[in-house]
């Protein structure tokens, strides 16, 4: 089991939402963020003084997968979240130790659905 965490950039957000769904990856976290990477800072005007913008607007995915959805899910915030500009985005994957679905009680493998890519639902977007 693995912690994907995802920054990407706001207007990505609604592609990178379809193409996790349509590899059936269903469960997931958003944050909006503000951060700094390899952008540039902005200086705008705002009330007729000069403002520095040094963090830009990102949005954050936590998104808990069972072993076999790693690369999958992966691969799905590559395909839609890149622009090929800066500031697109980084993902980070982390180990789980343990996830227990409250509702049920269910650990680990079974409390992330779906559990291989192969036995996925089948999910409008």
């Amino acid at each position: 089991m693995k912690l994907i965490t995802a920054i990407i950039r706001p207007e990505q957000l609604a592609a990178v939402k379809e193409a996790l769904f349509k590899v059936g990856v269903t469960g997931l976290t958003l944050t909006r963020v503000s951060g700094h990477g390899g952008e540039r800072e902005v200086i705008e005007q705002y009330r007729g003084r000069q403002v520095r913008l040094e963090f830009h607007e990102k949005v954050q995915l936590s998104i808990a997968v069972s072993d076999p959805f790693v690369e999958v899910t992966i691969d799905a915030i590559l395909s839609s979240a890149r622009t090929g500009g800066v500031g697109d985005g980084k993902i980070f994957v982390q180990p789980l130790e343990r996830v227990i679905r409250i509702r049920t009680g269910e650990a680990d493998n079974d409390a992330l659905t779906p559990v291989t890519p192969h036995s996925r639902q089948e999910v409008s977007v």
